[in-house]
């Protein structure tokens, strides 16, 4: 209240904007419960209630060993998800969303086959309308394929105890082979209709099992016009619409989980790939120069990040937005300069104010337009704590000039202003992530190398080179995963991208003419190609 209203009595005054800039809110309460011990203790628990109440709720053989049987492969499951995946296991979040996932995959098992039981459904078709790809198909598409594979076999397992009227062996063998198809044909789903292409080839998967295992049928070729070939249709028909439903289902459920637990999947990613958004469509007309800019920079961030296994589809939808804070003063900004430079008539330090809040006000833009964390995280980023270079130089020439002339003119030296280098950094953080640390080598790579006066391969791996070594020296990427391995790749393929976009094309003669051209090669009509001349 009182931070309120002395800013209003600032404003009055003019010493402070009447704009108030978006934040990210930080919920405490929500931080530390994402890595509190005790919620953590809390899931397991639950877990084990659920999975002990799947198993005592029926008149079971032997309940009270098959739940000590499930409480080790418990053990098992939270051995393996801490050595194989630490950051999951790190967040409250994910392995609610793990054992969730995977408690609800066998309450449906559960439920599906006491329809079967009590005579609801055909006693038949229990086995058959199993969703027995359905946690590895979840996890697999917003985790990745190892905590699909995780699913297969822990949700085979624990599925064991838990089925009646079904042989142990039998649930386990159909249920692994549908997890790892399920899990295979998923590996990089970028289309919803994949995940239905998945759910038809686990549902022939499982259907091929069940002929084997005679849980369709069954076939006896010696007598065969004796086999109710009717009823084998109808089964075989039941266990594919099963495969084709989960897919649905899961097709469904995902975005519900990617919004509740904060992941986005490839499939998100490209939908928000979409060039229509407004923000993107007010670049094209305000700030064209910088709209071309972020396209290159997503073909060099996509290309670079395919090479080192990064997320590349993340890395071209961050791309476009990371720099939308420019919209606020686009002419201010080397790439929209059409004529006069307006930094001519300012002061070094209120040029760098400038260039450095376009940070600030993409944060801004994206909160206000409910961008993705990943997109703000890259617009925040993406520059890290670097140092505005040239305006800081510009800077120091000034304050030596003005030094000089003030012993002409008997200035005192504590009268000349002073030039602080922390005046001219971002405010940062830098880098956190792999992506954003490619898309921020992208940004620089693509700046300067328009400043090239001649394109060769050596020039252009000279100037990635020294990019890349000048960010490092600077600390920018000290805080991502990056290696040196990585860096070489990333290097190699901006220098692959940029020769293909910048190489000059072959002189040819002038329309009704004899002699080639000697000017920059055009396009048909004899006119400067849009693209050179870009």
């Amino acid at each position: 209240m009182f931070r309120f209203l002395e800013r209003q009595r600032l404003v009055k005054k003019g010493l402070a904007s009447q704009k108030t800039r978006r934040r990210r809110s930080r919920n405490e309460v929500l931080q530390s419960m994402e890595t509190s011990p005790w919620v953590k203790y809390l899931t397991f628990l639950a877990f084990i209630l659920g999975l002990a109440f799947l198993i005592f709720s029926s008149d079971q053989a032997q309940p009270t060993e098959k739940f000590l049987t499930s409480l080790l492969i418990f053990l098992t499951a939270l051995a393996q998800l801490w050595i194989n995946h630490p950051e999951t296991y790190r967040r409250n979040s994910r392995v609610i969303l793990v054992f969730g996932v995977l408690l609800a995959h066998l309450a449906i098992i559960k439920g599906v086959l006491y329809l079967a039981w009590n005579g609801t459904i055909d006693r038949n078709y229990g086995p058959l309308l199993i969703p027995y790809a359905l946690a590895p198909l979840i996890l697999s598409s917003l985790l990745g394929k190892n905590h699909g594979i995780f699913a297969a076999i822990f949700v085979s397992l624990w599925g064991s105890s838990v089925v009646e009227g079904m042989a142990p062996a039998i649930f386990i063998v159909i249920s692994l082979i549908s997890g790892f198809v399920a899990v295979f044909v998923t590996l990089q789903v970028r289309q919803r209709s994949r995940l239905i292409r998945a759910g038809v080839l686990v549902g022939l998967s499982t259907w091929v099992l069940a002929l084997m295992f005679g849980l369709i049928g069954p076939i006896v070729w010696e007598i065969f016009s004796g086999i109710n070939w009717r009823n084998i249709g109808m089964e075989s028909a039941a266990t594919i619409f099963c495969g084709v439903m989960t897919a649905i289902v899961v097709s469904g459920t995902l975005p519900i989980l990617e919004s509740t637990f904060r992941i986005t999947t490839d499939i998100s990613w490209l939908e928000a790939a979409d060039l229509n958004h407004p923000l993107l469509k007010r670049m094209t007309i305000e700030a064209p120069g910088t709209y071309h800019h972020s396209l290159v920079v997503a073909n060099l961030a996509e290309a670079a990040c395919e090479s080192i296994g990064a997320n590349a589809t993340m890395a071209r939808v961050c791309s476009y937005f990371h720099d939308i804070g420019k919209l606020v003063k686009p002419d201010y900004f080397t790439e929209n300069i059409a004529e006069h430079n307006p930094h001519n008539d300012l002061a070094p330090t209120m040029s760098a104010l400038i260039i450095i809040a376009h940070v600030k006000e993409g944060v801004d833009l994206a909160l206000k337009h409910k961008l993705k964390k990943e997109i703000v995280d890259v617009i925040q980023e993406h520059h890290g704590n670097s140092l505005v270079w040239y305006f800081y130089k510009r800077a120091l020439q000034q304050q030596e000039d003005a030094r000089q002339g003030g012993k002409i003119m008997n200035i005192r030296e504590e009268d000349i202003p002073d030039v602080r280098e922390e005046s001219f950094r971002y405010p940062g953080p830098r880098p956190q992530s792999r992506e954003c640390a490619v898309i921020s080598l992208a940004d620089c790579v693509e700046s300067a190398s328009r400043s090239l006066e001649k394109v060769t391969p050596q020039r252009i791996g000279q100037l990635i080179h020294d990019i890349i070594q000048t960010r490092i020296k600077d600390g920018q990427l000290d805080e991502c995963d990056l290696t040196l391995r990585d860096l070489r790749k990333i290097a190699a393929s901006f220098k692959s991208t940029l020769l293909n976009m910048m190489h000059s094309r072959v002189a040819y003669p002038k329309q009704g003419g004899d002699e080639p051209r000697k000017d920059e090669p055009g396009d048909g009509d004899g006119k400067k190609s849009p693209i050179t001349a870009a």
